[in-house]
């Protein structure tokens, strides 16, 4: 007689074995194809976050290069940036 193990493994092996198949046949084609824009969907995502942290480290050090640059030249004044119309009559 097969006793419960047995017949546990045996369903499993079974299972694996038709999923398999049918993952492989005409109709679970779509399946596979499905999870393969999935997959290339992920990595499309990945690759796009990782440029955009790139770009936003490079911005923060730029930003923060232009303030050191400014504390280190007082003398730059923003008299070129003041679009103020206090001279104009």
């Amino acid at each position: 007689m097969v006793n419960s193990d047995q017949q546990d493994a045996l369903m499993k092996t079974a299972a694996g074995v038709a999923g398999g198949a049918l993952l492989f046949s005409p109709v679970g084609m779509p399946i596979v194809h499905g999870l393969a824009g999935l997959a290339i969907a992920s990595l499309g995502a990945i690759a796009v976050g990782s440029a955009v942290g790139a770009v936003t480290d490079n911005i923060g050090k730029v930003l923060n290069s232009e303030e050191r640059d400014s504390k280190n030249h007082p003398d730059v004044s923003d008299e070129y940036t003041d679009f103020s119309d206090e001279d104009d009559v």
